[in-house]
């Protein structure tokens, strides 16, 4: 792949972070499809400019402020504001389900009482796989 494409091809990525960030809105209960585009998306351009650091020292052809835009919005917007946020978000979300699983009457239950208590369960599983999932980002940075 050309240094030209590569750097067309990391741009559109790069785009495309920067309005999955923007739209995250962690004031909300977030989507886990949401969440795992995002971390796929970030991980994705982290790869990327790996590839475009090494490709700049072999061709000296790659714009170099582009790739440090792009590190500067990984590690300062991303990093330390949206990755703490999301987690906090995930945490809060298992915390209402778990509440709600807990406040659930055992004694009796109908058939929607059962269904919503599935669901329940269901999404509290969801969130939990996503949460560690998100972990491993995490454990990424710690290593960094």
């Amino acid at each position: 792949m050309s240094s030209d494409n590569l750097l067309e091809l990391f741009t559109l990525e790069f785009n495309k972070l920067e309005k999955l960030v923007n739209e995250i809105n962690t004031e909300n209960e977030l989507p886990v499809n949401q969440i795992v585009e995002v971390y796929y998306q970030i991980t994705n351009i982290s790869s990327m400019i790996s590839v475009m650091d090494s490709q700049h020292e072999k061709t000296n052809t790659i714009s170099n402020e582009f790739v440090l835009n792009a590190q500067n919005f990984v590690a300062k917007k991303f990093n330390f504001v949206i990755h703490p946020k999301i987690m906090a978000n995930i945490t809060n979300s298992i915390s209402t389900i778990t509440e709600n699983l807990q406040s659930l009457n055992l004694e009796q239950k109908s058939k929607e009482t059962i269904e919503n208590e599935a669901k329940l369960y269901e999404k509290l599983r969801e969130i939990m796989s996503t949460k560690e999932f998100v972990k491993q980002y995490d454990s990424g940075l710690s290593n960094d």
